[in-house]
């Protein structure tokens, strides 16, 4: 196992020193899901929600929440985004709502935190528009499926 990069030799955190990295495309895609009652998830689906359209306003605060990953995690850099998608797809035999989010960048370090990010964060706003309905959701499966860029390549999650 390679050593951990934000400690330095002491032990103490530290933020990454990127610098002498090349610039490169990097892209990286993240998934989750959200669980819940099959209710909810026709709520959903139909718009029926009376706050509104719950998967329009977790889109776009999934793309907030990329956009503003070094503000939430210590020791992110910040980044310049050139693009950010969070897309949604209603299944209904579990019943669940996945989240995949797509963030890319041209720069220096990976874009994986703010894919996670951005699909945690599209989850919580789930959870928070329909808690009133269901509090028995569950956030789950949160994890990284793919990287591309950089000079470790491209690597994508064993199915």
């Amino acid at each position: 196992m390679s050593e951990l990069t934000h400690l330095d030799e002491t032990g103490s955190a530290r933020m990454v020193d990127v610098g002498a990295k090349a610039v490169t495309e990097r892209v990286a895609v993240a998934r989750g899901a959200v669980t819940m009652d099959a209710e909810t998830l026709r709520l959903l689906r139909e718009g029926g929600h009376k706050k509104g359209d719950v998967i329009a306003v977790a889109r776009i605060a999934g793309i907030q929440a990329a956009k503003r990953c070094s503000d939430l995690i210590p020791l992110c850099h910040p980044m310049m985004l050139t693009s950010v998608t969070v897309d949604f797809e209603f299944d209904e035999t579990e019943p669940r709502v996945e989240i995949s989010a797509r963030c890319k960048v041209s720069g220096q370090t990976g874009v994986e935190m703010e894919a996670l990010t951005a699909v945690s964060i599209a989850a919580l706003t789930i959870y928070d528009m329909c808690k009133a309905v269901d509090r028995g959701m569950h956030i789950t499966d949160v994890c990284l499926v793919e990287k591309q860029g950089g000079k470790s390549g491209h690597w994508m999650q064993a199915k």
